[in-house]
């Protein structure tokens, strides 16, 4: 036992001894071959629930959800308050308008685009436009189909621009509203139903409008069959914006009222689109 404990105290002097001639010189740990194991296993772990959050959107969204807890909320009497529902810059807007007209099956609208900032300003403006478009659209479609008619003579009509603004804007918040209140509803009697604000369900459908837009001012070509295929494709591809978003919040639901529920948005919507042309 004498010799075995001078043997390793000879060692550790050798090892004291290079390294004193040496600072410089790097050490190796070596771990127990359980303990790399288990780092490698938590590594491919983290690595494979990097991936599926990826693939689902749902990492940015719980981060950014731990986010905004930690952030400060101004009183709601007070300016700061409502301007953070603009406090958005151009790249998220068209970030977010692209997602709308380009909709990703199996990628849900508000994990990636809406939760991380909810806004008003995309809405408010996308509707704003709207308003004024069909209004303009409107106008010069009636004077194109009686441009030539020695009986005609043109006259604008300024109350389309107040029947669009009531029209658009009340479905773009009534709507959003009442959808709230029934996902709140039953949420309180299936636990399993996702939950989403009533800002982030405005952002869904004021960004949803947006595709009408373009499709407006095609409007002013004077063919019925034109006129009913852009709206027809412009309703396709902004209800399945929600579809897409609405149906995992209510899927868990029982079978006939989440079908119901989906049905409504949808027929809502054409009814919005029939209205617009």
């Amino acid at each position: 036992i004498t010799c075995l404990v001078m043997y390793f105290f000879a060692e550790f002097d050798d090892a004291a001894n290079l390294l004193a001639a040496n600072p410089d010189a790097t050490t190796i740990s070596i771990e127990e071959p359980a303990e790399i194991s288990k780092n490698q296993h938590g590594r491919l772990q983290e690595r494979g629930r990097e991936e599926d959050d990826e693939l689902l959107g749902t990492d940015d969204s719980d981060k950014t959800e731990l986010l905004a807890g930690q952030k400060k909320s101004a009183p709601f009497w007070t300016f700061e308050y409502y301007q953070t529902f603009f406090d958005v810059d151009t790249y998220q807007v068209l970030d977010r308008i692209k997602g709308s007209v380009f909709p990703v099956p199996g990628k849900n609208f508000v994990r990636l685009y809406i939760r991380s900032n909810p806004d008003l300003y995309g809405p408010f403006w996308i509707c704003a436009t709207l308003v004024f478009t069909i209004a303009v659209s409107g106008n010069l479609s009636n004077f194109f189909i009686h441009l030539g008619k020695p009986t005609y003579h043109y006259v604008p009509e300024f109350r389309k621009v107040s029947i669009a603004a009531t029209t658009i804007y009340a479905y773009a918040w009534l709507v959003p509203l009442a959808l709230w209140g029934f996902l709140m509803w039953r949420n309180s009697k299936v636990m399993n139903i996702v939950s989403y604000s009533f800002l982030e369900i405005v952002c869904v459908y004021g960004y949803s409008l947006f595709i009408y837009i373009p499709t407006a001012i095609l409007w002013i070509i004077p063919q019925k069959v034109v006129r009913w295929v852009l709206m027809v494709f412009s309703l396709c591809l902004s209800g399945s914006v929600l579809v897409m978003t609405f149906w995992p919040a209510v899927r868990d639901d029982n079978r006939r009222i989440a079908l119901a529920t989906v049905a409504t948005i949808v027929l809502l919507h054409a009814l919005l689109a029939v209205g617009c042309l």
